[in-house]
């Protein structure tokens, strides 16, 4: 399985829900361990939640797609206890390129994160 292979991902303690062409969506629960120095929700932990479903939606079509631009907007903080739950959407595709938008939710389905990226898509060998 995919996360399987995300050691980092699957470190932070993060479950793969569904994957599939174009999407993918995960969950989080934060953990005193994911909290930064003033007692929210590290920001690379959300990113990291938003880059595994990036990552998912847009390898789930077989050739290996590798990400050449990501960015993050954090709108709503999160603290202990906290469950994130991670969206993938394609917004395009094409042979070489593809992009996503990750909507990062709370358990109360308030938007922490919205989260873009662009994949190059590595020419498959025969």
């Amino acid at each position: 399985m995919f996360i399987e292979k995300d050691l980092f991902a699957r470190h932070v303690g993060i479950e793969l829900i569904e994957m599939a062409e174009g999407s993918a969506k995960a969950r989080l629960k934060i953990q005193k361990h994911h909290l930064n120095g003033v007692g929210l929700t590290q920001g690379g932990v959300v990113f990291t939640l938003a880059d595994l479903v990036f990552a998912a939606a847009s390898n789930a079509y077989g050739p290996v797609a590798v990400a050449i631009n990501a960015s993050i907007s954090f709108v709503k903080a999160s603290t202990e206890g906290a469950v994130l739950t991670a969206e993938a959407k394609e917004v395009s595709r094409n042979r070489k390129l593809a992009t996503y938008t990750i909507l990062v939710t709370d358990e109360k389905e308030e938007t922490v994160a919205i989260f873009q990226g662009m994949v190059y898509i590595k020419p498959s060998k025969k």
